[in-house]
């Protein structure tokens, strides 16, 4: 396999918690992320899966220098993301862009189409001259399965999946190696969800992008993904390719989680096993001692307060798991 384009590192980022107006005091840290590791691989798509307020939105912006880390390192083509500034900071940012979650709130309102997507344009101006850009907004919309015509409408005038496109459209305006997809399709009808998985999918070949691709449903991820990465209270708890992950999971919150994707198949749903977690998600502020997945963990065991289990291949697995009875289990129904 070829080197990676993106290296993440003991990645570590936590949200001071203040008391006080005149005199502000910190009392406490929001682990938001703690300690994450992986690697991207041109052309390759990472799926970061797990529950709402497990830290893979605040993973984007770290990546994606929108938030600053609080310790560890990204690197990016070998060199040092963190020690990027000034024009070296800017253009980077040409090679690494950012789908957001929301189709309705990242389009300025009061910006036509053209305007949007032509933005980038404006801030490298070394990509497309003045003269040019208008061609190169109504290519990219193209590109994106949108009227070229439409360059002079406002987000208002476009469904949720068509703003979708259109800030895929943008983020694909500088032409970066990489683009993280930060729950791109949570707030898209399913129908619509398909058409930009597809697109997505196509770009990928076209264009050889390598994605982040960010979400809280596997089924989603299984579509689009390579390798996978189970994400639990800050954490990376299981990693692997998305056959193994899918087939031979071992870390029981992503066995939990497989066990809450639909099964298409009618002659196959009551033949899938059901796991039901209890308890609630403990707060990111007071995270648990050990294994942060004991509170609601059926196998937990005294061992799991008192020692944090490391991410390595455990049990008859073959990918890691970061879990002191990890045990290969098949959720899903093989038709």
């Amino acid at each position: 396999m070829s080197d990676p384009i993106l290296s993440v590192r003991d990645l570590v980022k936590h949200f001071p918690i203040t008391r006080g107006v005149l005199f502000r005091k910190t009392i406490g840290q929001v682990h938001a992320v703690d300690g994450v590791s992986f690697d991207l691989h041109p052309g390759e798509t990472l799926g970061v899966v797990g529950e709402s307020g497990c830290g893979k939105s605040t993973l984007a912006q770290v990546l994606m220098r929108l938030e600053p880390p609080t310790s560890g390192t990204v690197t990016f083509d070998g060199e040092d993301l963190f020690a990027k500034s000034g024009a070296a900071l800017k253009a980077w940012r040409r090679d690494m862009q950012i789908v957001l979650q929301d189709p309705y709130t990242s389009l300025n309102p009061r910006k036509t189409v053209g305007d949007i997507v032509g933005e980038p344009f404006e801030i490298h101006p070394e990509v497309a001259p003045k003269g040019d850009r208008r061609r190169k907004v109504q290519e990219l919309l193209e590109v994106v399965g949108l009227n070229p015509e439409h360059i002079r409408r406002y987000p208002h005038q476009f469904s949720g999946g068509q703003r979708q496109r259109i800030g895929i459209a943008r983020a694909l305006a500088l032409r970066p190696r990489v683009i993280v997809c930060d729950e791109p399709v949570s707030a898209l009808d399913v129908s619509i969800q398909a058409q930009v998985m597809n697109l997505l999918g196509e770009l990928q070949t076209e264009f050889g992008l390598s994605y982040i691709f960010i979400a809280h449903d596997l089924g989603v991820v299984r579509h689009l993904s390579d390798r996978v990465a189970v994400m639990y209270l800050g954490k990376i708890v299981e990693t692997g390719d998305s056959e193994s992950i899918y087939e031979r999971a071992t870390h029981p919150y992503t066995q939990a989680l497989l066990s809450s994707v639909p099964v298409p198949d009618p002659s196959l749903r009551g033949k899938r096993e059901v796991i039901r977690l209890t308890g609630d998600v403990p707060s990111p502020a007071d995270p648990p001692s050990g294994c942060r997945f004991r509170t609601r963990c059926p196998k937990a065991e005294a061992i799991c307060a008192e020692q944090e289990p490391p991410l390595v291949p455990g049990g008859s697995s073959d990918h890691p798991s970061a879990c002191h009875f990890a045990e290969v289990r098949q959720i899903l129904p093989v038709a």
